[in-house]
């Protein structure tokens, strides 16, 4: 069976789709964790791992890539709308 996402690092808390994914549908994650997807996921976008909340850390290839700008929740797909560039935030530390 094909992989339908990619996880760069175990530290992520996002991992990125290889194929448009529905709504609704159940995806293993690891032996032990699957997520329901909450929004249809485009390919190439990532979707949440876990609940991230509002000002929260976005991770992938085991580094910074955002910051929430609302709560995510498992199964969000997590685009512009729900984050901001970290590299925006110059001058402010988030390790």
């Amino acid at each position: 069976m094909r992989k339908k996402f990619m996880r760069m690092n175990p530290k992520d808390n996002c991992a990125t789709f290889l194929e448009e994914i529905p709504p609704n549908e159940i995806i293993e994650i690891s032996k032990n964790q699957t997520i329901k997807i909450n929004q249809a996921i485009p390919y190439g976008h990532k979707v949440a791992l876990s609940d991230i909340k509002k000002g929260d850390l976005i991770f992938k290839y085991g580094e910074i890539i955002g910051i929430a700008t609302e709560d995510i929740m498992k199964g969000d797909w997590i685009h512009i709308h729900n984050v901001k560039s970290a590299y925006l935030e110059r001058g402010k530390r988030h390790d």
